[in-house]
This record gives C-alpha cells, sequence and structure tokens, in this order.
C-alpha cells in the first residue's frame, strides 16, 4: 500500500492542453470571462431549473456546488449502471476499459458498477497497472512542467472549485510506488464524457467520481486498457 501525500500537492497530467490554456489567465477581468462561461455550459447539463439550488441532499455539505446533470443527453450507456458481468478480478478492482469509454467497479464475482468516461485524446492515452496511491476531495490542480511550457503564464497551482478541471473527487495512480501522475478524477466539463478529451487522465461526472469516491480505498487496484 502506498502512503498518501498531502492532499492538492504533485503536478497533474490530467486537463488537456485546451483547458489549460483557459487558465493562462493575465487579469482578473479574463478569469471572471472564464468562470462565467464556465458556469453557463455547466448550467446547460443541468436538471435543475434557475434560481434553484444545486447542492441538495448527499451534496448538501459539499464546499463548492455539484451541480446534477441531465442524463437523458448522454447515451444510455455511458449511465451508472450495476450490470451483471464477470470480471475475473477480486471485489474493490477498478478496470477502466478505453475502448468502450467505462470505468467498471467491481463489486463481487459477477456484478460490477459501470460509469462512462472520457479517456486520453489521440497521442495522450495511457494504459497499465496501478493502485489507488490517494485519494482528494476537490482537489487542487498543479500543472506539469511540460504544460508550463506549452502554455506560457500557466498557474502553478489552480485552486479547487467547479471551474477547476480535477472536479470534485481525484483518485491518484501509483505504480511501484512512484505517482503516475494520471488520475480518476471529476470534471468541470461534463459534456466530454464518452469522448477522447483528456491529456491521459480519466474524467467522470462530479456525481459519479463522488460516488465512486466513497466506494474505492487507498491501495485498491487498478487496470487501465
Amino acid at each position: 500500500m502506498v502512503s498518501p501525500a498531502s492532499p492538492g500537492t504533485g503536478p497533474s497530467r490530467c486537463p488537456s492542453d485546451q483547458e489549460g490554456q483557459r487558465f493562462a489567465i493575465g487579469t482578473l477581468s479574463r478569469r471572471a470571462v472564464f468562470l462565467g462561461a464556465a458556469s453557463s455550459l455547466l448550467a446547460a447539463c443541468a436538471t435543475t431549473e434557475p434560481g434553484q439550488p444545486v447542492a441538495e441532499g448527499r451534496y448538501a455539505n459539499e464546499p463548492f456546488p455539484v451541480r446534477p446533470v441531465d442524463r437523458s443527453r448522454f447515451a444510455a450507456a455511458y449511465r451508472p449502471a450495476r450490470v451483471p458481468l464477470a470480471t475475473g478480478k477480486p471485489a474493490g478492482t477498478v478496470i477502466v476499459d478505453t475502448k468502450a469509454r467505462h470505468l467498471l467497479f467491481v463489486e463481487d464475482a459477477a456484478t460490477v458498477m459501470r460509469y462512462g468516461v472520457a479517456v486520453g485524446a489521440s497521442g495522450h492515452a495511457w494504459q497499465g497497472n496501478a493502485v489507488v496511491g490517494r485519494k482528494a476531495k476537490w482537489p487542487a490542480w498543479h500543472p506539469t512542467d511540460d504544460m508550463h511550457a506549452q502554455t506560457p503564464g500557466l498557474p502553478r497551482r489552480i485552486e479547487p472549485g467547479p471551474a477547476n478541471p480535477l472536479g470534485a473527487r481525484g483518485l491518484y495512480l501509483y505504480a511501484d510506488g512512484v505517482d503516475t501522475l494520471y488520475r480518476i478524477h471529476g470534471t468541470s466539463e461534463p459534456w466530454t464524457i464518452g469522448t477522447e478529451a483528456s491529456s491521459g487522465c480519466i474524467r467522470m461526472i462530479n456525481e459519479d467520481i463522488i460516488d465512486l469516491y466513497d466506494r474505492v480505498p487507498i491501495g485498491a487496484s487498478v487496470i487501465v486498457a
């Protein structure tokens, strides 16, 4: 089992180059424009009506709003579902099928919880075996050095919040005791689920990563294939 690092530390490859460029903001006014646009896009996917609270029920104690997503806007295959499937893997294993854009959480010998995900774009996809080295709620994003080289002016740290590309939760993937820099995390762009959109990380709708986060312990096996 990997010893968890302090929450919010360490770089991450997760957001795409386009998302990184959005955070290379030189003035407060440009940041405000971006945050307003992000809020509008999220609202387009929400089930709530204008003026209705978005942090209700199980999300009422979240530090930031969790906007419920209109699942009817997604193909049925990308909606959370408990399905009969024998994977041959122990209960608690996480399996990411990058071709099908599915994440499977093995519940027992015959059943999995299936979620829709977004995966790495062409040239950025990652596959391999790892473990969950640490977990974080509403993680900060620390872009990698190569992301800074590609996007001058990109901040060293993006604070947690609804516009942060890592979303509401992060599961940090380690291999042989070393941080891979890849994550399973929420997203500020739920419309990308079911696509190749990231820089290699696995994106989930915030509601889904919150559910998965509560199921997956540190040290859980993760297979990305």
